[in-house]
């Protein structure tokens, strides 16, 4: 079975936090990820911002981008559609969410066609998953330890 996975899920594979086992855990029940077309560059975005910070070395920023190709190279991505943008232009008006989590819920909605029922939705993010669940969602939020 395939996950629609935001990126808030993924960016404890890539740099170790407190909600890494857990998501590992999870990543290895299931490893096929769906994702939306900004994922990606998401990640980068994160892996740069924590060297800058201080907070991911050279090596770790390394590792971490070379995990973000080994996982781009198996998972299924939601391009940028009307159909994502139409129900992302929805979702901001239902949901009290920023315009990247209004977009990947579209992607996840988009890539259940429909029918979010038929596919698990793994997150993070608090405020994400309150509307993934609202919008009928089985929300997978993996517990961070400590």
């Amino acid at each position: 079975m395939v996950r629609f996975w935001d990126t808030s899920a993924i960016v404890p594979l890539l740099v170790e936090q407190l909600a890494s086992n857990a998501v590992q855990q999870a990543y290895v029940i299931d490893p096929r990820l769906a994702v939306w077309w900004g994922t990606g560059l998401e990640c980068r975005s994160m892996a740069a911002r924590l060297e800058r910070e201080g907070r991911l070395d050279a090596a770790g920023t390394t590792t971490a981008l070379a995990t973000i190709i080994d996982l781009e190279s198996a998972w299924i991505e939601v391009p940028a559609t009307e159909a994502v943008r139409s129900t992302a232009a929805r979702l901001l008006r239902t949901h009290p969410l920023r315009t990247g989590d209004a977009l990947q819920l579209a992607a996840a909605i988009v890539a259940a066609d429909g029918d979010p029922r038929t596919l698990p939705f793994v997150t993070l993010d608090d405020r994400l998953a309150l509307a993934a669940d609202r919008e009928g969602f089985p929300v997978l939020v993996p517990a961070a330890e400590g």
